[in-house]
């Protein structure tokens, strides 16, 4: 497909699923600390508050717990019917807080530690958990912090597995909606399985999820309240409907409401507004040819150029989109896979919004003496011709 065809394909395709509307919907007054909407599926933030500002992410830290658990679950260095042995220092756990009810001396297995973390909140699970993985809680906050690092969280640190309030543990609206995105994209599978149950019955205690979108929104499935005095009342939920002939994943972080009823109210605002107030459009398909640009001095005279993944965009519902390829000059051989070979600009409505890298989908070897001899006449002639 031609750029000018894709273009005015993308363009229809705006308009008929938004019919006239020309001006993003206001984003919702939300009374929350630090709030941010993310499109998962696009990578895009939609709009945000003190994202940067650090917070107090309580038990949200548990997110990276179990994205850590994850980890070595897929590595096998632990497995879900794996029994662990509960210490005295889980069981310890501050009188009053989070617990799935967990004996010194027993035995539980990893998925029911999971689940007594995900869904009870378990500060006792974390600290299990932490023990079962790394041998120590103290270890275990070390993987965390290099985890979050590898992850380029780098406004985030972490003192404990739980998030009970610590000076060492801090971070923002804006890292937390990375680390969600990264849970649901890495493990996706784990992600379903532990985030989205109502509730978890473990010694014969039942305790609710404390995500009361689960109930109120059938299109949210995770991901993780966290509540203590000093923080607030916090939230990450995310919920994927239809797109198009796909779906479409949103990702809502709100920190510091005065109630379980306003995080969970506010949250779902973001939710409604997102989907209601933008379309999510595919631009390429992954090994899609974006165009085919010239090469000078290689085996092959043009390359295909394009995208590794599913190019998307997040623009506001009824605005046009149009794609405009420019490609890097001149391109010489010798040219690797994937290197970079050019850039699509997006124009919103005319003017410009974002901008891709676009990548050569296959390489391009050097050509002989004589090829190479021969481009660089013509190169040297193209530069003086005018």
């Amino acid at each position: 497909m031609s750029m000018k065809k894709l273009a005015a394909s993308l363009i229809v395709a705006a308009a008929c699923v938004s019919g006239a509307m020309a001006q993003p919907m206001p984003a919702p007054a939300l009374s929350a600390k630090a709030w941010l909407l993310l499109d998962e599926t696009s990578g895009q933030v939609i709009a945000s508050h003190a994202a940067a500002a650090r917070i107090e992410p309580a038990s949200l830290t548990k997110i990276m717990t179990a994205y850590v658990v994850f980890e070595a679950l897929s590595k096998k260095e632990l497995s879900a019917a794996q029994m662990v042995t509960v210490s005295t220092r889980a069981w310890k756990v501050p009188a009053g807080s989070s617990k799935m009810f967990l004996e010194p001396g027993s035995k539980v297995s990893v998925d029911d530690l999971l689940r007594g973390l995900m869904i009870q909140s378990g500060n006792d699970a974390a600290i299990a958990l932490a023990e079962a993985v790394s041998g120590s809680v103290e270890a275990f906050v070390v993987r965390m912090n290099d985890t979050a690092a590898k992850l380029g969280l780098h406004a985030t640190r972490f003192a404990s597995p739980h998030g009970l309030p610590d000076p060492g543990t801090y971070s923002t609206a804006s890292d937390l909606s990375v680390l969600a995105a990264r849970f649901i994209r890495d493990y996706p599978r784990l992600y379903k399985t532990y985030d989205s149950a109502r509730q978890f019955t473990y010694n014969k205690i039942t305790q609710p999820n404390r995500n009361r979108l689960l109930w109120l929104d059938p299109s949210v499935d995770g991901l993780k309240t966290g509540h203590t005095e000093s923080a607030g009342y916090c939230i990450v939920a995310s919920a994927k409907r239809p797109n198009g002939a796909g779906e479409r994943r949103l990702i809502t972080v709100v920190v510091g409401t005065a109630s379980d009823k306003l995080r969970t109210q506010e949250s779902r605002e973001l939710l409604e507004w997102g989907f209601q107030g933008f379309n999510t459009i595919k631009l390429y398909a992954r090994g899609e040819a974006v165009a085919t640009p010239e090469v000078w001095k290689g085996e092959a005279d043009s390359l295909k150029a394009g995208f590794v993944r599913d190019a998307y965009v997040t623009v506001p519902a009824g605005a046009k989109v149009e794609p405009v390829w420019t490609p890097q000059e001149p391109l010489v051989a010798p040219i690797a896979a994937q290197a970079t070979v050019g850039a699509v600009r997006v124009l919103v409505d005319g003017k410009p919004a974002m901008q891709f890298p676009v990548v050569a989908l296959e390489p391009v070897a050097e050509a002989g003496f004589a090829g190479r001899a021969w481009d660089s006449i013509r190169l040297w002639w193209r530069g003086h011709a005018g």
